[in-house]
């Protein structure tokens, strides 16, 4: 199979993952929100397939997830948020993955995944939604605090399972690890 039919095979599963998680396992964490497990896909697809396939599988992960439960509802400021944590996370992984000194490379991949999803869901999710339901911008990113909060942590969390997967990749595939 071509190297493209691959990427895109691929990607496919990691958007149908993303959406699987994130539907069947809901763990509630605070009034109303649930830990969005569906971006541990999306880490291990940055840190392995890079900043493309991670951010498309995020993305649209979000988008049919959104479909799914709750229609549009909240949707167009999730889905920019993501693009900009994927790509974000995408360069911060690709950047930092072959570094030999672990400690330094965590820390530097967590400061990435607070930053980029501080700048995804504060930033370009609250403004996103402040523009649409015309609500102060401040009111906004007091709503998304608790999820971005909780989206860190899941964030935060995958690293691990990103490190060993990605292994089990470069094995598998190997034409396709960025």
């Amino acid at each position: 199979m071509q190297t493209t039919t691959r990427r895109i095979a691929l990607t496919a599963v990691g958007i149908a993952l993303f959406v699987a998680l994130s539907v069947c396992l809901q763990v509630p964490v605070f009034e109303n929100y649930y830990l969005c497990l569906g971006y541990a896909v999306m880490a291990v697809y940055c840190y392995s397939f890079g900043t493309l396939m991670g951010t498309v599988a995020g993305t649209l992960g979000v988008v049919l997830y959104s479909l799914v439960i709750n229609g549009l509802r909240g949707m167009p400021g999730w889905t920019m948020g993501n693009i900009v944590i994927g790509l974000v996370l995408g360069a911060a992984f690709r950047a930092t993955r072959e570094m030999k000194n672990i400690p330094l490379r965590t820390v530097l991949q967590i400061a990435a995944i607070l930053l980029g999803t501080a700048l995804g869901i504060l930033g370009i999710k609250s403004l996103t939604e402040s523009l649409l339901y015309a609500q102060p911008f401040i009111v906004r990113v007091g709503k998304n605090f608790t999820a971005f909060v909780a989206d860190a942590v899941m964030l935060v969390v995958s690293l691990p399972l990103c490190v060993m997967l990605h292994k089990s990749a470069r094995k598998l595939f190997p034409d396709l690890i960025q």
